[in-house]
């Protein structure tokens, strides 16, 4: 159960994540997540959309430097303590979190070093979500 990311690298200057958002939005690709990073001469937008290919190749074409990885998505029960079970169980189940973020109000996306073997240690921990059931949030 794995959800294709997309990744743009960006340089950091003024417009250039509007420019983005401005691409996928004219060629309807919806944003369902996102999360930034910066250092001092680049950025890095993380994407859950809802065609990562469509949106790969449209970035591509525009000069964006672009990657595609998997990631695993959790839903997360909307409570005190639901994401501290759902992260106690990635924990119990050996999976270094390299990064993760929101991309909607009870569904998480983190990056593993091994996913394949995350995935099965979490089946029956979690709810893990497929790309189909990401893209239809």
């Amino acid at each position: 159960m794995k959800v294709t990311q997309l990744t743009v690298f960006l340089e950091n200057r003024s417009g250039r994540l509007a420019e983005v958002a401005d691409l996928l939005g004219a060629a309807g690709v919806n944003i369902r997540g996102f999360s930034t990073t910066e250092a001092a001469e680049y950025g890095i937008v993380r994407l859950i959309v809802s065609d990562p290919d469509k949106a790969r190749a449209l970035l591509h074409d525009a000069g964006f430097t672009t990657h595609l990885s998997p990631v695993i998505c959790v839903s997360v029960p909307d409570e005190p303590g639901g994401l501290a079970r759902v992260l106690d169980q990635v924990a119990a189940a050996g999976a270094s979190i390299e990064y993760l973020y929101s991309i909607s109000f009870q569904n998480i996306c983190f990056a593993v070093r091994d996913i394949d073997r995350a995935v099965e240690l979490l089946a029956d921990k979690v709810t893990l979500l497929t790309d189909e059931e990401v893209r239809a949030l």
